[in-house]
């Protein structure tokens, strides 16, 4: 079926539909999951790790429905229809919990943590190259995460001051993505920062303070912008003075 085109209005350019936010969740294989119990059953996790590294960089239906399969064996939870591109790697898989209809793009990274907790919702969208600290981490249902961004849910506290920072504490913070929010190319979120339901943080913009749920924010650090729900941002807006 050809895609319906309409033509965005107040700019240049064309408007098409949406298709990962709206195409509905198709089943799984059935055996899809005896498989990974099955293994899950014979494997320790490192013996699985190994065998994935075969199918990790394949783009063919068996290299990904295998890609899914030992996701599902080693994760905590995996719901139907997850898509991971080739290349896209992690740690600490086990402490994951991922919605149905989830797409990571082409080499992501996603850092979990022995004892940590990362969420994937459903419906969720990750584009290539992003990156995730996810030590304690929630992606609500229909988020959008735009191409190279990341996330930062730990830092070093830096103290004492007479040794290297890198030999200092981590203070780990969480950090919630709540539903419908939508994160712009190569922007970065900070540890500890909550991003309102339906938000729009903008391309390149570092999140230091919590966003409201229905803001669009933009810049480094990132300052609000408008609320969505405005035809036109305001002029004081625009020049920034207004902080989160």
């Amino acid at each position: 079926m050809r895609a319906t085109v309409q033509f965005c209005p107040d700019q240049v350019g064309r408007c098409v539909p949406a298709v990962h936010g709206k195409a509905e969740t198709d089943s799984d294989p059935e055996f899809e999951a005896g498989f990974a119990a099955d293994l899950r059953c014979r494997y320790s996790v490192e013996s699985l790790l190994q065998m994935y590294s075969r199918y990790a960089s394949g783009e063919g239906w068996l290299d990904q429905t295998m890609r899914r399969i030992f996701w599902r064996a080693i994760a905590r939870s995996v719901g139907n229809g997850l898509t991971t591109n080739p290349g896209v790697a992690f740690r600490h898989l086990e402490t994951f919990e991922i919605g149905d209809s989830v797409f990571i793009g082409a080499q992501s990274y996603l850092q979990g943590r022995f004892d940590g907790r990362f969420q994937i919702g459903n419906h969720v969208w990750i584009g290539p190259q992003s990156y995730f600290d996810a030590r304690d981490l929630v992606l609500g249902d229909y988020v959008g995460w735009g191409p190279g961004a990341k996330v930062l849910g730990s830092a070093h506290t830096g103290i004492p001051v007479d040794v290297p920072i890198i030999q200092t504490d981590l203070e780990i913070r969480p950090v919630r993505v709540e539903r419908w929010a939508d994160i712009g190319t190569n922007a970065t979120l900070l540890p500890g920062v909550t991003i309102g339901e339906g938000s729009i943080v903008g391309a390149g913009a570092v999140v230091t303070r919590d966003v409201p749920a229905g803001a669009v924010v933009a810049g480094v650090p990132a300052r609000f912008v408008r609320w969505r729900t405005d035809k036109e941002p305001r002029g004081s807006e625009i020049r920034g003075s207004t902080d989160l």
